[in-house]
């Protein structure tokens, strides 16, 4: 069985493109860290827990070294967002030749959606693809910062990115085959306690 998948390609070319957003309430304890010791444990931890109801798929398969090999090419980061502790979500950036980054992955936990988080972490990891060469000496400063979302994705998600300061450039339509939600687990998502 498949379904009709939109892509959108989105981008950036100044730094003076990014619109970043209000930061969560104080109270919510929000912080922004980089993982600075690659670990396949927890970046597949993130992929699955984020991406699993909306499809998440093509990493699936990797096995430990193709993990350790991505997370350690020279550019390559992941930024975590934490509400109280917990992780909620992660950007991805990965840096490309001529200066080019590109937002690999991003996203929340079903838990986190909706809690003012997603635009803040998005505008954060953002301006992160923009200095990325300060952290990285023999990567070129960034020039151009792209992403792509789909409509498998969450329903607001190139909205967030519009709005943090991403334009359209391109958009394809492929039949995709229809992949099974794998968890984290069946039902997982915000309790009432969460809910938000």
């Amino acid at each position: 069985m498949s379904h009709s998948v939109t892509t959108w390609y989105l981008e950036q070319t100044s730094r003076a493109d990014l619109a970043p957003a209000a930061e969560p309430p104080a109270e919510q304890d929000v912080r922004i860290v980089h993982s600075q010791s690659p670990s396949p444990e927890f970046s597949r931890f993130l992929y699955t827990a984020v991406g699993a109801d909306i499809l998440w798929t093509d990493r699936l398969e990797w096995p430990y070294a193709r993990w350790a090999e991505h997370l350690g090419k020279p550019g390559t980061e992941t930024w975590v967002a934490y509400e109280r502790g917990t992780p909620a979500g992660f950007i991805e950036l990965e840096a490309q030749p001529e200066g080019v980054v590109e937002v690999a992955y991003f996203g929340l936990l079903p838990a986190f959606r909706g809690r003012r988080i997603g635009g803040h972490l998005l505008g954060y990891g953002t301006a992160r693809a923009w200095d990325l060469a300060e952290r990285w000496p023999d990567v070129p400063e960034t020039t151009r910062v792209w992403v792509h979302t789909c409509s498998d994705d969450g329903a607001h998600a190139r909205a967030n990115y519009e709005r943090r300061g991403f334009r359209l450039y391109d958009t394809t339509v492929t039949e995709e085959p229809l992949a099974e939600n794998l968890g984290p687990w069946p039902g997982a998502g915000p309790t009432p306690a969460h809910a938000g």
